[in-house]
């Protein structure tokens, strides 16, 4: 297609705006063409409505922040311009530009991943603090990009851009051996598509409305077994991204590209609801279900909705530890077997980051509080956890094995596929803590926050030091007062909640993993005050109930083990050696204590908090501390404890 008349149909398109919904359910009004066609029960907020108070979650998004801000622009578009023969260097010359390592490396195939985190991360960072650094190192990235684009177009490659050249996709489609390009591709479209969505950007539309152009003329002639030989590879969440595409500009190829990847081989099991998980690359697999909850929404597909939910039970019921990640060395485990697999190789946080996007889209459907029960779990346990406050760098695995410890990236010479999802993670805490219908509001998560709904006339402030306590406290800012229901949520976790409002106490009669509905009229300077009880509880292994984790409400509590023989040499140094984490040798001494012996239907005999530290517990004639599992850094510990009898 010729490139002007691509152009002005991009620009026709991107313009015929109607209401509808987004990437979550509720989101981007104004930004998609197609209306939301699959039921669902509650809308997500758009991510500016959200302002992070100050909390360990804040603080986290501000270290990665600044990472990102480090990293100049140049450096991020340089192997896309090299690839397209674009002079990449600096006023000084070539060399002046300071090239990245790891997996971002000039000869590693799956570099520009980061920059299509960054892109988002980015987006995410912007709407999130509204702050314009963000939107103009945005700007810049987009611009570069879109130079690349046009002088591979100029070279025959109508819309092609990638940080790599297009003989790789070719080896992929061929099936010779070649590291997931689509998988990077994609990541740089939802990059794209997050620049227009999060910072109005119509250029990022324009781009990436070519790249599927390009992708649509490479794809479609090929056979069906060309396709299923080249979807074998890794490729992310590329169907995710095309059905992300396809609402906001009603082009049907774009649904046509999202349904090619549609992975047969992966999926038709679980239309029959099998368990065919063990052994499958996790962070392969779990994107695939996004991108089939995406079409639901969109379509009002049936079989997608329900393997959607089939997946997301199996993964949780029979694959999740006590933390909320999951797999063994990337891969699932056999069903039912979490004692067996406490290794030094556990818990890809890449999985996690993909099983909260999954469970956002499930909450929509289902307004169910195990989701949000789940959501809580995984942030707390492994996200908060996975970034190091010392350096601001982040952990590829969440290790079980007894002893080990968190290993961290780099900040110029890791760019592993964890550190991209990181970029992310840290940048949108605040996106799942409130939902809402048409006449109620949905308080999931205990996260210091403002809420600002504009359509309502409403502000709702949280303030709480959760979970060093169980108290949070909701302020109500009202133009007008306001009929509404105030969901709160009931976690699994804790029993007879209190509930005030304006100091008067109100009649709770729910239960354990449900919501606390308080409908009344809303008046400006209304209070809420919430009090949920905490307690010592245990959480056993799924195939073993003598191998346990301890938790404190949601809060995992691991054993401070000290840093004896912590001075290995940290893994991933060489990144053509993909695997090189699975032979590292965390050390671990071999006097140390990995059992305990407790009763544990009462745990409060065994186990006493800190009389001078907020959640810390010493465990009872032992020498052993215990602390929430996101506060331990640079030090061994244990998670899972053998049962001394």
């Amino acid at each position: 297609m010729n490139k002007v008349i691509l152009t002005l149909l991009c620009i026709t398109v991107c313009f015929a705006f109607v209401k509808a919904q987004s990437v979550y359910p509720g989101q981007h009004e104004g930004k998609i063409t197609l209306p939301l066609q699959g039921e669902v029960k509650t809308y997500a907020f758009d991510l500016k409505d959200v302002r992070l108070l100050d909390s360990p979650f804040k603080q986290n998004m501000e270290r990665e922040s600044r990472w990102i801000m480090s990293l100049a622009t140049d450096r991020l578009l340089h192997s896309f311009r090299t690839s397209a023969g674009v002079y990449a260097g600096l006023e000084g010359g070539y060399s002046a530009v300071k090239k990245l390592g790891g997996w971002e490396s000039l000869d590693c195939e799956l570099r520009g991943h980061s920059t299509g985190h960054i892109l988002s991360a980015l987006s995410y960072l912007y709407a999130s603090t509204g702050d314009e650094a963000y939107k103009l190192k945005s700007d810049s990235l987009v611009n570069g990009l879109g130079e690349v684009q046009d002088v591979l177009w100029e070279n025959g490659h109508n819309g092609y851009l990638s940080a790599y050249p297009e003989n790789l996709i070719n080896r992929n489609i061929a099936g010779q051996r070649v590291w997931a390009p689509w998988y990077t591709l994609h990541k740089i479209y939802a990059g794209l598509i997050d620049q227009y969505l999060y910072c109005d950007n119509d250029k990022a539309l324009d781009i990436v409305t070519k790249t599927a152009q390009w992708a649509y003329d490479k794809l479609m002639p090929l056979t069906e077994e060309q396709r299923e030989l080249m979807i074998r590879n890794e490729f992310g969440g590329v169907n995710e991204a095309f059905y992300n595409l396809y609402s906001i500009t009603g082009d049907l190829r774009h649904k046509k590209l999202a349904e090619f990847f549609y992975h047969n081989d992966v999926l038709d099991p679980l239309v029959k609801k099998e368990d065919n998980l063990a052994n499958k690359h996790a962070n392969t697999f779990i994107p695939k279900l996004i991108g089939e909850a995406r079409n639901y929404e969109i379509e009002a597909d049936a079989r997608s909705k329900e393997i959607a939910r089939f997946f997301w039970n199996n993964v949780i019921d029979h694959q999740t530890y006590c933390t909320g990640g999951n797999s063994h060395k990337e891969k699932f485990i056999p069903s039912d077997s979490i004692s067996k697999y406490l290794t030094g190789y556990t818990q890809e946080t890449c999985n996690t980051n993909n099983m909260l996007k999954l469970t956002r889209h499930l909450f929509c459907w289902d307004a169910d509080p195990k989701y949000a029960d789940y959501y809580e779990t995984a942030l707390y346990n492994h996200i908060l956890g996975q970034q190091d406050p010392e350096s601001g760098m982040v952990a590829y695995f969440l290790p079980l094995l007894p002893g080990a410890h968190k290993v961290y990236s780099t900040p110029e010479h890791s760019f592993w596929c964890c550190v991209g999802t990181g970029f992310e993670n840290h940048a949108k805490y605040g996106e799942a803590i409130y939902y809402r219908t048409d006449n109620a509001l949905y308080v999931n998560l205990f996260i210091p926050s403002e809420l600002t709904w504009k359509e309502k006339g409403l502000q709702v402030r949280q303030e709480t030091s959760f979970p060093q306590d169980g108290k949070v406290n909701l302020a109500i800012e009202a133009e007008k007062p306001i009929k509404l229901a105030l969901n709160l949520r009931y976690p699994v976790w804790t029993q007879n909640v209190e509930v005030r409002v304006n100091g008067k106490k109100v009649s709770v009669k729910q239960s354990p993993s449900s919501y606390i509905v308080v409908e009344r009229t809303w008046k400006n300077g209304d209070k809420i005050e919430i009090n949920y009880p905490m307690s010592l509880q245990v959480a056993e292994a799924n195939d073993n109930p003598d191998v346990f984790a301890v938790k404190y409400g949601p809060i995992v509590l691991a054993g401070v083990m000290g840093t004896e023989g912590m001075d290995a040499p940290a893994p991933f140094s060489d990144p053509h050696q993909h695997n090189d984490y699975y032979t590292y040798d965390y050390r671990v001494p071999a006097d140390m204590t990995t059992a305990l012996k407790l009763d544990k239907k009462n745990l409060n005999r065994y186990i006493k908090p800190s009389d001078s530290e907020k959640l810390v517990f010493n465990v009872i004639n032992e020498d052993i501390r215990l602390e929430p599992l996101y506060n331990i850094h640079r030090q061994r510990y244990v998670v899972y404890w053998d049962l001394l009898k």
